[in-house]
Order: structure tokens, then sequence, then C-alpha cells
């Protein structure tokens, strides 16, 4: 009897255990693309693409991603938000360099970000 009560406590806290350690929330990996015009005014409704650039020569080209390109607008603060969750997977480090375009009223723009996994990253692009 007493010793189906230590099993029961024991397995109790074995789980307790198990599941703090094992609970190991993946952040979001979030890229935030604020377009502006030539005034430094927000640009709304701009359209947004993120693409994967080529690899340098003499290097093979890059494989291409099914993830990008990514393409979105943006919203009324001007600001196109990107969640590359897909992208990065449990595990996995590096850095992602990633090129911008961006286009609206016929006024285009480019611009180069860096995003970390688990990280949030803010890039602004000027149009005109």
């Amino acid at each position: 009897m007493k010793f189906n009560r230590i099993f029961i406590q024991g397995a109790f806290f074995l789980f307790a255990a198990l599941l703090f350690v094992g609970c190991n929330k993946k952040e979001d990996t979030i890229i935030k693309v604020v377009v502006k015009d030539s005034a430094n005014q927000v640009v709304s409704g701009a359209s947004v693409t993120l693409l994967a650039p080529p690899s340098p020569p003499p290097q093979p080209p890059a494989a291409p991603s099914d993830n990008f390109p990514m393409t979105t607008s943006t919203n009324s603060a001007g600001e196109a938000v990107f969640n590359l969750n897909e992208v990065y997977q449990e595990g996995q480090a590096g850095v992602v360099v990633l090129d911008i375009e961006a286009s609206a009223n016929g006024a285009t723009g480019q611009g180069i970000v860096k995003s970390e996994q688990e990280k949030e990253v803010v890039e602004v692009v000027f149009i005109n």
C-alpha cells in the first residue's frame, strides 16, 4: 500500500518534470518592412515582396525555395509583416538574407533584410 503511494507520487513528479522540460515554445520569426515615400511618409497599400537572392558565382545556383517569393501589402501604418516560421525549423540556427522589392503608384524601392530565428526585424524601404 505504501509502495503504491510512493510509486504514484514519483510518477506524478516525473511527469511534471518532463512537462516543464519538454515545453520549449518556439517564438515567432517576423520581418516587418516599413515602406516610406520620398517625403518620409508611410505608404499604405504598397506591394512588398521578399526574394531569396541567388548564390554568388563560383557556387552552383541556390535551389529554389518553396517559401519564396513572399508577397503582401502594407497596412495603414505602412508595414508589411512576414512570418518566417515555415522557413526556420525547430533547432535550426542561422541567418537568412533576403532581397526586398516594394512598389506603389508607379514608384519602386529595394532593400535587403537579415533575419534570425525567433527574432523580429524591422527594415525601412524608401520608394520614389
